[in-house]
C-alpha cells in the first residue's frame, strides 16, 4: 500500500492523505527537561461567553521542551455538561451533542485544578474563543498563561490560506472528524509536532515563544469620529467601554513599534500632539481574555 501511495504521489498529480489516529507518544523520553502543556478544547452552546454554557471540554496533556518536541501524551479529560438549557439545533449540527447526552452530566472541576497544578500552558485552537468561558467555569484559568494555535503562529507566512484546525490537517496530510472536543485537541497536538512549511521549524516552539511575548494595547483616547476609518484600516478596535473597559480605539503591538505608532497617530489623527495615551501590558497570562 505505501508504495503504490508513492508512485500516485511521485507523478504530480496525486496527493493522499490519511485518517488520524491518535498516538501516546512521538518521541521517547529522554534526559531532556520536559513541561506539561495542556491542548484545550470546548464545545458551547453558543458564541457569547456572556451567556451560552459548554456543553463538552477536553484537556489533554502533553510532554514538551522548549525546543518545541512533544514526547508522550497524558491522560485526557473529557466530560459532556449539562447547561441548564435546551442546546440549539444548529450546535448539536455541528457536534452531534444532543440534550439527552448531557442530562445530568457536570465537569469535574476538582479534576481541572489538578491537571491545570501540573502544567505551565494552556493551548487553545482560538484561544480568544474557549478562554473567556473557561474562565467563568474556573477561576484558576484566569491567572494561567495561554497560547493560542491559530494566532502565535503566523499561519498566513508560511503559505497558509487559513487556519481552521480541519484545513491545516489537510495541508498536513491528514483528516479527522472535528468539532469534538478530545479528537481536536489531538489534531491540533499533531499539528503542532509538525514543522512549519516554510521556516521548518517546529510549530509548537513558534507558539511557545510567540506566547512568552509582552505585547501593549495602546489606546488612542479621545480619537476624532471622523478619523474611524482610518483607525480600522490600521487595525484598531473598538472598545464600546463595557464592564469597566475603557471606550476607546485601541491596538495591540510588540513594545519596539510603540514609538512608531504615537507618531503615526501625532502625525494622521490628532489635531494637536499627544504625549501620553493609556496603555496595557498583554503577557500570556491575560492574552485572549475578556479581562483586557
Amino acid at each position: 500500500m505505501d508504495d503504490c501511495i508513492q508512485q500516485l504521489e511521485a507523478t504530480g498529480d496525486y496527493r493522499i492523505i490519511k485518517r488520524f489516529k491518535p498516538v501516546s507518544y512521538y518521541l521517547k523520553n529522554n534526559d531532556t527537561k520536559k513541561n506539561i502543556g495542556i491542548f484545550l478544547d470546548t464545545e458551547t452552546t453558543g458564541l457569547d461567553s456572556d451567556s451560552d454554557h459548554i456543553i463538552e471540554i477536553a484537556m489533554v496533556p502533553f510532554e514538551f521542551d522548549l525546543d518545541g518536541h512533544i514526547y508522550a501524551l497524558l491522560p485526557e479529560y473529557n466530560e459532556l455538561n449539562d447547561p441548564g438549557i435546551s442546546i440549539p439545533a444548529v450546535i448539536t449540527q455541528i457536534t452531534g451533542i444532543t440534550d439527552e447526552m448531557v442530562k445530568g452530566r457536570s465537569i469535574n472541576l476538582d479534576t481541572v485544578k489538578n491537571l491545570l497544578s501540573d502544567a505551565v500552558i494552556v493551548i487553545a485552537h482560538n484561544a480568544s474563543f474557549d478562554r473567556p468561558f473557561c474562565e467563568n467555569l474556573l477561576d484558576e484559568f484566569k491567572d494561567f498563561p495561554w497560547g493560542c494555535s491559530i494566532a502565535d503562529i503566523n499561519w498566513q507566512e508560511e503559505g497558509m490560506e487559513g487556519a481552521k484546525l480541519e484545513y491545516l490537517a489537510y495541508k498536513y496530510g491528514f483528516f479527522f472528524e472535528g468539532h469534538r472536543a478530545t479528537i481536536d485537541c489531538q489534531a491540533g497536538i499533531e499539528i503542532l509536532s509538525r514543522p512549519l512549511f516554510k521556516t521548518g521549524e517546529l510549530a509548537l516552539k513558534r507558539l511557545i515563544d510567540n506566547a512568552q511575548r509582552t505585547d501593549f494595547r495602546l489606546w488612542a483616547e479621545s480619537a476624532p469620529f471622523d478619523k474611524k476609518d482610518q483607525l480600522k484600516k490600521k487595525g484598531y478596535r473598538w472598545s464600546p467601554g463595557e464592564n469597566g473597559k475603557r471606550k476607546a480605539w485601541y491596538l495591540d503591538l510588540p513594545e519596539d513599534d510603540l514609538e512608531n505608532e504615537m507618531i503615526y497617530l501625532n502625525t494622521n489623527i490628532y489635531t494637536r500632539a499627544v504625549d501620553i495615551l493609556p496603555m496595557d501590558r498583554i503577557n500570556a497570562k491575560l492574552r485572549y481574555s475578556t479581562r483586557i
